[in-house]
């Protein structure tokens, strides 16, 4: 696919995020910058991890090229997630953006301390919200490679 005369990967992505209006405004923002990827939609940690490994109703559930991961997650938070993903030898290569709303250093630090790829604070207006996404798609579905999602 092409995006302002950019080819375009194809990748399945797994957005962990609880808030409804957030999702929302997620797929509305990938649809206005014309990111085609497959959107998968977990609402908490424990269920991010089923996803991930296939348990429960996840069985026929493809692995993600990219992972959208907030922080504050009930069940078990993004920074669980995180580290859990980082050590498995199956995901660990799955590039994480952790999107939430927290601006701690705190947790900007322990993020990248826990490998995510990149951090980014949701901004709280729409259009900036918009913007910040149709960005992050044109890095990570144009100018990045991914790898090719491996036969399990």
């Amino acid at each position: 696919m092409m995006v302002r005369g950019m080819q375009v990967q194809s990748v399945e992505i797994l957005l962990v995020e609880d808030n409804p209006i957030d999702v929302l405004m997620t797929k509305e923002a990938f649809t206005a910058a014309r990111i085609c990827n497959n959107l998968h939609v977990v609402e908490d940690g424990e269920e991010a991890l089923d996803f991930l490994y296939k348990r429960g109703r996840f069985t026929d559930a493809p692995t993600p090229g990219i992972i959208l991961l907030d922080l504050n997650l009930p069940k078990k938070d993004g920074r669980e997630v995180l580290a859990d993903i980082k050590k498995h030898p199956s995901l660990h290569h799955i590039p994480v953006v952790i999107l939430t709303t927290s601006e701690s250093p705190e947790d900007i630090w322990r993020s990248y301390e826990l490998h995510a790829n990149c951090f980014i604070t949701k901004p709280v207006d729409v259009e900036q919200f918009n913007h910040a996404l149709e960005r992050l798609g044109e890095f990570w579905f144009t100018l990045v490679r991914l790898p090719e999602a491996q036969c399990e």
